[in-house]
């Protein structure tokens, strides 16, 4: 006889995280003489009561797959601190349910939070042997990267329209952009088949390759102006006002679907967490989705990187300029890290959501809004943040009280003191939906260094109308 369909199997109640496992039990039950109905009696007798069946020799893998282990609230929430004043309750109650989970080792919350999936935006959890997929965020390896280039700041108000030109030639935004001739990029060559998502997903991520997306993601032309004694050693530009690009994004619809699928993954496998935590669900890292999850999250990253660096050598290549100084960075990924918590070095996974890494030394980009300067900054390496900080402003309303607080005439006149061009953006978008960033980066002196101030000049987002994928 042969095997039933997975239609089947779903039919019956299998979960879809557990067909392959529910398949190759079914098929070693029918080659030892069992009748269908028999085989898939003795499944729904595995899904009854797993726990009975997981040294069973045929169906222990489909019981590993179905049993759920009893949800045990930690008796007081992993430690964590908070950097900043007057967050939002919401985001501090997310903060809170977050350490409470029995995988959660340590956290911390940034001046810039906000409320998020599960994790608040600005939230870092360290957690033992576990990802969980929301705390990542559905952007996955979301990042910034900044390019100064060889050419004096002046350049922009002399050259502003040519180099607005170069910007919309260069980039496309939102939810379905793409180039209509492909790029080529390493990443492409690499083995998208490392699971079933990712493979699928290989085409359209190929499509979207250099391209940014909608929401709070942007490509700008700005100065960039080095505010610390070391400029000019090293590899940092020399003082004065260089020409500048900034962009933000990540993995694009690769990323989000790659989101979802280990999201609901791990939601079927945490089936008894409460329901205001469902968004916290977690994969352990030596299990077979946790490995897929994880290798998947990796090249999300890698492919994220690619976008920017597309985008940035042909903006070089459009205005002729050489390149002096880059830096980049993820803030919206998990790492692998030996940190000290309580006294003892272990490693954990550390999420940083809406965080940007600041390890002793590491550089990394903050951004503000269309009208406010971003930050480059190294970390001090701070152990109570799990070395991490802000990774921007942080929003302080949703995008429809945006849409209804905030007209274009207002803002415009608000854009044109801060002598920035705007090309595009929706007004969910503007300057007021932030937090100072001059707060917020007054609030985290303990966590990085200020190096160099990046001024937008021309701004180039995601028109309105499209869904944010921020």
């Amino acid at each position: 006889m042969k095997a039933p369909t997975f239609r089947q199997l779903i039919n019956l109640g299998i979960p879809r995280h557990a067909l392959d496992e529910a398949v190759s039990a079914l098929r070693a039950m029918l080659s030892s003489g069992s009748t269908f109905k028999e085989a898939t009696q003795e499944l729904q007798s595995v899904q009854a009561n797993p726990e009975a069946f997981l040294g069973h020799p045929v169906l222990q893998s489909f019981a590993r797959a179905v049993y759920v282990p009893p949800y045990v609230r930690r008796e007081s929430p992993a430690p964590w601190q908070q950097w900043g004043s007057n967050l939002d309750e919401q985001a501090i109650k997310q903060m809170i349910n977050a350490c409470s989970l029995p995988v959660a080792v340590a956290g911390a919350l940034m001046p810039d939070a906000h409320v998020g999936y599960g994790l608040p935006i600005g939230g870092v959890l360290a957690t033992d042997n576990s990802i969980i997929p929301f705390a990542v965020g559905v952007d996955i390896a979301c990042r910034m990267r900044l390019t100064v280039f060889d050419l004096p700041g002046d350049r922009i108000a002399g050259q502003r329209d040519r180099l607005a030109n170069i910007l919309e030639s260069e980039t496309r935004f939102g939810v379905g952009a793409v180039f209509q001739k492909r790029w080529g990029h390493p990443v492409m060559d690499e083995d998208w088949s490392i699971c079933a998502i990712t493979a699928k997903l290989k085409d359209k991520a190929w499509a979207q390759l250099g391209t940014s997306g909608s929401g709070n993601h942007f490509v700008e032309f700005g100065l960039f102006i080095p505010v610390t004694e070391e400029a000019g050693k090293g590899e940092l530009p020399k003082s004065g006002e260089y020409l500048a690009l900034l962009s933000h994004s990540g993995s694009r619809g690769a990323g989000a679907c790659v989101c979802q699928h280990y999201s609901q993954v791990a939601m079927s496998r945490q089936a008894n967490l409460p329901k205001e935590l469902k968004h916290l669900a977690w994969l352990e890292l030596d299990s077979e989705p946790g490995q897929e999850y994880w290798s998947a999250m990796n090249l999300m990253g890698r492919y994220a990187a690619a976008n920017h660096e597309i985008i940035h050598k042909q903006i070089a290549r459009a205005i002729g300029a050489r390149i002096l100084f880059q830096v980049e960075n993820h803030h919206n990924f998990a790492w692998k890290e030996v940190h000290n918590i309580n006294g003892k070095q272990c490693e954990v996974v550390v999420h940083r959501k809406g965080a940007t890494p600041a390890g002793q030394g590491i550089l990394g980009v903050i951004p503000g809004s269309m009208a406010t300067p971003g930050f480059l900054v190294r970390g001090r390496g701070c152990a109570a943040s799990l070395e991490s900080a802000s990774h921007g402003a942080g929003r302080v309303m949703s995008r429809s009280q945006a849409l209804s607080s905030f007209s274009w005439s207002a803002v415009k006149k608000e854009l044109a003191a801060a002598n920035v061009h705007l090309l595009s953006a929706g007004l969910d978008e503007v300057p007021g939906v932030y937090k100072n960033i001059e707060n917020v980066m007054a609030a985290q002196t303990d966590l990085v260094d200020i190096l160099g101030v990046f001024q937008p000049r021309i701004v180039k987002m995601c028109p309105a109308g499209e869904r944010a994928e921020d």
